[in-house]
């Protein structure tokens, strides 16, 4: 359980509110091309800022470690599924005829002779 006796502000601020900071970050650093270290020190700093407001509207402690790797722990994974959402979206629409995606996440190199579209020869 988080620190306060209602789960509403966890659910609130860390899952929504710090789940779509997280998001839109990686997404961001994912769209620059740049490395999934890069999202890390971003991620980081909205597991802080999450921490913060639970600190200033619900009285939270402000320098837990636990609650802070709680708050973290959820950022970097929605984080982390954003970046890997983009990033395989990216390789398979912007570099078409050399990847086919195979799922959300994860992408494969085409085969010498594969065409683009399934069912061509």
């Amino acid at each position: 359980m988080h620190e306060s006796d209602s789960i509403l502000p966890f659910l609130l601020v860390t899952v929504a509110m710090g789940g779509w900071a997280g998001w839109m970050a990686a997404r961001a650093v994912a769209r620059g091309w740049r490395p999934y270290l890069a999202c890390l020190p971003a991620l980081l700093g909205v597991a802080a800022a999450v921490r913060f407001i639970h600190f200033a509207l619900f009285s939270g402690t402000l320098l837990s470690p636990y609650y802070f790797a709680i708050d973290a722990l959820v950022v970097l994974a929605v984080g982390s599924a954003a970046f890997r959402l983009t990033r395989a979206r990216q390789m398979t629409t912007q570099y078409r005829w050399l990847y086919a995606r195979t799922g959300p996440f994860t992408w494969r190199e085409r085969k010498e002779g594969q065409s683009q579209q399934a069912g061509r020869p």
